[in-house]
């Protein structure tokens, strides 16, 4: 129900019966001559009746049918889980696509008007909890608008509406029928009034009325507390305290249970427990916080967000409070977001049929989400292998859905996804304790590959091939004494020697680094041998069926998983970013770690800013040389597009960079394209460490502020204006990025090795979660105001040094 509407009518006064008109069905669908729809009332995961059908279509249009369909089953005895399964079905009882539709929507209120439903194709609806085919609504900006007209969200104008509601009509109508998606147009009985199930409750999220806080930072610790001079031995200390378990009997006894599920907080308590839905996730709660969320527990299950904080509140050595909470609560708990699925496959939670959950709430992510977490996933394999080996045999067959049956299962559905999957594993096979759990993981990957997708199986195979010819020789040239110009004849001679295989590919090869990318063979005389102590290879390869080519960096003797665990969170923040329409032009270049000493890196043409400087005199004239425009002096005489990129892309790099604590900046790993695309590489130290006293927590070089014009330019102004969007966007997503890290502390990270214990608060102190957005924004706009000469002077020396090292 809209936040605006007072006036409703509860459902248990509706006594009419439970109907909906089935109008058409758009998208491909086939050759199929005629079809039906079977209807089906769901609650509580069993029918309440049989199954419903409409005949079958026939005439000119077999896919409409325009037919109302009534279950003898009146509103007003519907429990809230109510739900309509809908499948449509061919001639042969073959179903075409299917979807579950809720009768009440997410604040009680009981659906209404024409639906357009995006159905799961080729599947029946499956209306047991948790759904594989779960309601979603055709999301086309199209039917968003129309919905929006049919709620009334969108003010009427009787002579433009009339003028254009036939053509908005004639539009959606055309966007249904070619659409690649199945799409069932539905209409629902629409009443005078809103139809909720009962009183509606007050929101959780809102501000606390004393002091308009959201959050309750940690309390400071007593200042008469001091360490104590002497250390004494308690005997008992681990032994269980009678005191606690009569009290966790009182308050959590099976006789409250009943009284649980009615009760409802007062506005203090909802405030109190608000609070504690803030935290962030490395929070511990406390044992009245625990208690408190145990008590309203029923209540808290619409809530998504409390999920986490209900977990952490159960006593899970108690039998019957762990049986209620998995088999009762938590099938019955709001859908959680994928945030909060990701902390339940953290370190903390042990509990297998809790990670079985997770998993299961994972399913429903599809497999460029799955890509987009894999890292993170891979890590989460070492804590459920740690669950799994410390349960019992009862509760391992109880929670037998596992995250690596997801991964394994998926990699053989997706092409990127498996060639990720695969060298992920390959990495922690070779380096650290967890060697034998990935050689399992591998095997059983390389099973499902042969059974189900052998293509990639066999492609896989090329790509290892490929790789060891490359770090093979890469690591024999850089350790022999010849010098630079030797190297780049000895490695181009190495590269058109037909016999090595790396000039020619036939069939083409998926290229491990992007897999969407198919390479025919290098190109060698477009490949060289960089100026560094580890001498990297850049190798030009020719992409298959285009005349473009893709550059790579082949790397020995250096571990990228730091560098690609870095690049991973910067391509997340930028779809985060992307979500809410925020486009910072950042540029997430690929890198794969093959071993813990080799990897590849794409290599994206551009100078640093040192050498810009140097060849251009400033970085305005280096974007003037390339794009030009020499009419318009308001943008510096560079074409406008060129310089909103260079604007934006620097605003989006300071706030990531200075979230992840990224240091060792300087002018030799800042990176400007041709285009404008600025950006950073080389993420040898993250979360705060640096080679260099005193770095400044934000990077803003004099050559990007004076690239925008100086600090008193327009374009200077917007470059703040975005960086505090960008931080505040982030902002809301901290709790995802912080379980990501969290789930990274046995990654074998060299920055998360360090201080594992202190990686997520470092980022998290970044995030600044125990104050107001407003107060955060401010801190960051101090910090941009602050100038660091130390900074302009470690720039200049480090110049001077590359200087002399050439």
């Amino acid at each position: 129900m809209d936040a605006d509407v007072y006036s409703f009518v509860k459902a248990c006064d509706v006594h009419e019966n439970v109907s909906l008109r089935i109008l058409r069905l758009g998208g491909e669908v086939g050759t199929s001559a005629s079809m039906c729809v079977r209807c089906e009332l769901y609650a509580g995961n069993m029918p309440l009746l049989p199954p419903v059908y409409t005949s079958l279509s026939e005439g000119p249009d077999p896919r409409s049918w325009d037919e109302w369909i009534t279950f003898p089953y009146d509103i007003c005895d519907l429990p809230l889980d109510a739900q309509i399964s809908l499948t449509v079905l061919d001639v042969g009882n073959v179903p075409l696509g299917g979807i579950v539709l809720p009768l009440f929507g997410k604040r009680a209120a009981l659906r209404r008007g024409t639906k357009c439903l995006a159905l799961w194709r080729g599947v029946p609806a499956d209306p047991r909890a948790p759904s594989s085919t779960p309601y979603r609504y055709d999301d086309a900006p199209i039917s968003k608008l129309w919905k929006r007209h049919q709620r009334g969200m969108i003010p009427s104008d009787e002579w433009l509406d009339q003028q254009t509601l036939s053509w908005v009509e004639k539009a959606r109508t055309k966007h249904v029928d070619e659409s690649h998606a199945l799409i069932l147009i539905i209409e629902l009985p629409d009443f005078e009034l809103p139809v909720v199930y009962g009183e509606p409750e007050p929101d959780l999220r809102t501000r606390h009325t004393n002091t308009g806080s959201w959050t309750n930072a940690t309390a400071p610790v007593a200042s008469w507390i001091r360490p104590h001079m002497l250390a004494l031995s308690d005997p008992e200390a681990l032994c269980e305290n009678v005191i606690e378990t009569k009290h966790r009997r009182l308050v959590r006894g099976r006789h409250s249970a009943t009284l649980d599920r009615e009760r409802k907080p007062t506005a203090s308590v909802r405030d109190t427990l608000h609070q504690i839905l803030m935290y962030p996730p490395t929070r511990v709660l406390t044992s009245e916080e625990m208690d408190l969320v145990w008590t309203f527990r029923f209540f808290l299950t619409r809530y998504p967000e409390a999920l986490t904080k209900f977990v952490k509140s159960v006593v899970w050595t108690d039998a019957e409070e762990a049986r209620q909470a998995t088999d009762e609560l938590l099938p019955m708990w709001a859908e959680p977001r994928l945030a909060d699925t990701l902390e339940l496959l953290g370190p903390s939670f042990q509990h297998l049929q809790v990670r079985a959950y997770a998993v299961r709430q994972l399913h429903r992510a599809s497999n460029d989400q799955l890509e987009l977490y894999l890292l993170q996933l891979v890590q989460a394999l070492k804590f459920e292998d740690t669950a799994w080996n410390a349960a019992s045999d009862e509760q391992r067959q109880v929670a037998s859905t596992r995250l690596v049956d997801l991964l394994c299962e998926r990699s053989t559905q997706s092409h990127t996804l498996g060639t990720k999957l695969y060298w992920y594993v390959s990495v922690e096979r070779i380096d650290g304790r967890y060697r034998e759990l990935f050689a399992r993981v591998d095997r059983q990957l390389q099973a499902s590959l042969e059974e189900s997708n052998r293509d990639l199986l066999v492609m896989l195979k090329r790509q290892r091939h490929f790789v060891h010819t490359l770090t093979t020789h890469n690591a024999e040239l850089r350790v022999s004494r010849d010098a630079r110009p030797k190297k780049i004849e000895k490695l181009q001679d190495l590269l058109a020697d037909r016999r090595k295989g790396l000039c020619s590919l036939v069939p083409p090869l998926s290229l491990p680094l992007d897999p969407d990318v198919y390479i025919c063979g290098v190109i060698p005389d477009k490949s060289t041998v960089f100026k560094s102590n580890l001498f990297p290879w850049r190798l030009e390869f020719a992409v298959d069926g285009t005349s473009s080519t893709y550059a790579v960096i082949v790397k020995n003797g250096d571990d990228l998983r730091q560098d690609q665990l870095v690049l991973q969170l910067f391509a997340l923040m930028d779809r985060l970013l992307r979500d809410e329409n925020l486009d910072v032009r950042i540029t997430p270049y690929h890198v794969l770690a093959t071993s813990p000493q080799d990897g590849l890196v794409q290599f994206i043409p551009s100078m640093t800013v040192a050498a810009a400087v140097a060849q251009y005199g400033d970085l305005l004239s280096y974007l003037r040389f390339h794009y030009p425009d020499h009419e318009n002096a308001a943008t510096f005489h560079v074409q406008a597009q060129v310089l909103d990129t260079f604007v934006r892309s620097c605003a989006g790099y300071c706030v990531i960079t200075y979230l992840l604590g990224v240091g060792d900046r300087h002018l030799d790993n800042l990176l400007v394209a041709p285009d404008g695309h600025f950006f950073h590489v080389d993420f040898g130290y993250i979360l705060g460490r640096d080679p260099k006293p005193f770095p400044p927590p934000v990077k803003v070089c004099k050559e990007m502020v004076d690239a925008m014009g100086g600090t008193s330019s327009v374009y200077y102004m917007r470059f703040k204006k975005l960086s505090y969007t960008t931080f505040a966007c982030l902002r809301k997503n901290a709790n995802l990025i912080l379980n990501l890290i969290s789930l990274m502390v046995e990654a074998n990270i060299p920055d998360i090795r360090a201080e594992p214990d202190k990686a997520v608060l470092k980022v998290q102190d970044k995030f600044m979660l125990g104050v107001s957005e407003e107060q955060a924004v401010r801190h960051l706009e101090a910090l941009f105001n602050e100038t660091s000469y130390l900074s302009s002077m470690f720039d200049r020396l480090h110049n001077v040094a590359q200087y002399f090292r050439q």
